[in-house]
């Protein structure tokens, strides 16, 4: 008499069957058939835009409205965007967007006096910028062209950055940069 082994098989068998239950998936529900239970699902919490009010000295309608983000329909080609966003400066909002508005009057009151004369030397520039109370190591400037210098000022997490020149004292507050601690401009990201 011969016996034949059949263990092997059924051994086999067992990950076909589940192989099979996870294919066809379970329960009976079908689609379409939760429609009705869509109604009573919760929202998933998406980020809201921060929403400035107007800060002291200035007017309602002077205050920038909310940077609306939108995503493109058809995703950029080249991913310029996706691949520079570390070079894009964080804005500031609330109680720092107004310290920030502060920190550029009072630097350019410091050197409109400058402006006015035609002393365009980064030194004092950065004697001016020094005299509001900034340390000398967070300070920076440097000539841009014969009548022309640019400054920044590393307050970190506050940072200003500007331009003076002939026409005119030129600066702008923001928050630093991502992948970066700081508030010079990074040279390479991720």
């Amino acid at each position: 008499m011969t016996m034949i082994k059949t263990a092997g098989i059924r051994a086999g068998m067992l990950p076909v069957a589940v192989l099979a239950l996870l294919v066809t998936g379970c329960g009976t529900e079908r689609a379409g058939a939760g429609a009705d239970r869509a109604t009573s699902r919760t929202p998933v919490a998406t980020p809201s835009t921060p929403v400035d009010s107007p800060c002291p000295g200035e007017s309602p309608t002077s205050a920038p409205p909310a940077a609306a983000t939108t995503t493109p329909a058809v995703p950029p080609v080249d991913h310029y965007a996706e691949n520079h966003g570390f070079m894009v400066p964080f804005p500031l909002h609330g109680k720092q967007r107004c310290e920030g508005l502060q920190a550029v009057g009072r630097v350019q009151k410091a050197l409109e006096p400058l402006r006015k004369r035609g002393d365009f030397a980064p030194e004092s520039t950065r004697t001016a910028l020094t005299g509001l109370g900034y340390p000398a190591g967070q300070v920076s400037s440097y000539q841009n062209g014969s009548t022309g210098v640019g400054f920044l000022i590393d307050a970190f997490p506050l940072c200003v950055e500007g331009t003076m020149g002939l026409d005119s004292t030129k600066a702008e507050a923001f928050g630093g940069y991502p992948d970066h601690s700081g508030c010079d401009r990074p040279s390479g990201g991720h």
